[in-house]
């Protein structure tokens, strides 16, 4: 008999429960209970000194969104078209809310088309972010691009106040062209050697401004001067 009671009473906390969580979901789904609403929405980055506000502005989601209306991939190509994202993800949180995270580029140089500077991160990436104003410090390049330009950018900050840009020549090598008008051939390979040499030669010989067109290092025995 109290097999009996037990089994009923089991059998009704069951049906009871499976009504409740069964009216919770599609009251969920309606977006008639606190967790189907968005109320805050988290967005973090890789580098502590970016402005949120074009990643808020283009997930472009408001509060209290009923968090299963929204495409949470749509929102997600939104952020990587922001300047600047090279990678992102876009979360739903077991409460409601979203977490949106993004990986950036980071600028170690400038490229420019003649008229805008844009920043160029140490693989090569343009960032279709452009300022019309040279940022002070920073290395300048033009033309295509390498897939690496980290070893040549540290190693050009060595003569950054004689440098005015670097050429990728037939995606080979670089020319470097100096702020006295001087274009420098650099070999092909590693171009940092020749840079040192040539840091040692400004040094000892002034050479970046004598009334010279071209420095030819292709060579490594000899250096032709015209």
């Amino acid at each position: 008999m109290r097999r009996t009671i037990w089994f009923w009473l089991c059998f009704v906390i069951a049906i009871i429960l499976a009504i409740y969580f069964s009216v919770r979901i599609v009251m969920t789904g309606l977006g008639h209970t606190e967790i189907s609403r968005i109320r805050n929405i988290s967005i973090s980055a890789d580098m502590n000194d970016k402005d949120m506000s074009a990643l808020a502005a283009a997930a472009a989601i408001s509060p209290g969104t009923n968090t299963y209306e929204i495409d949470l991939t749509e929102i997600n190509n939104r952020i990587g078209t922001v300047p600047g994202v090279r990678t992102s993800s876009v979360r739903r949180l077991p409460n409601g809310n979203l977490s949106i995270s993004v990986s950036l580029y980071r600028a170690v140089a400038l490229w420019t088309d003649g008229e805008y500077y844009f920043p160029l991160s140490a693989d090569g990436t343009i960032v279709n972010k452009p300022t019309d104003t040279r940022t002070p410090g920073h290395i300048v390049f033009r033309g295509p691009m390498p897939s690496d330009i980290s070893s040549i950018t540290n190693a050009a900050h060595n003569l950054l106040g004689h440098i005015d840009y670097l050429e990728w020549i037939e995606n080979r090598r670089w020319n470097l062209h100096t702020t006295n008008g001087i274009t420098i051939l650099l070999p092909e390979g590693s171009a940092e050697p020749a840079i040192n040499t040539l840091m040692v030669l400004h040094q000892n010989h002034n050479i970046l401004s004598k009334d010279i067109t071209t420095l030819d290092m292709r060579d490594d025995s000899r250096i032709l001067v015209k």
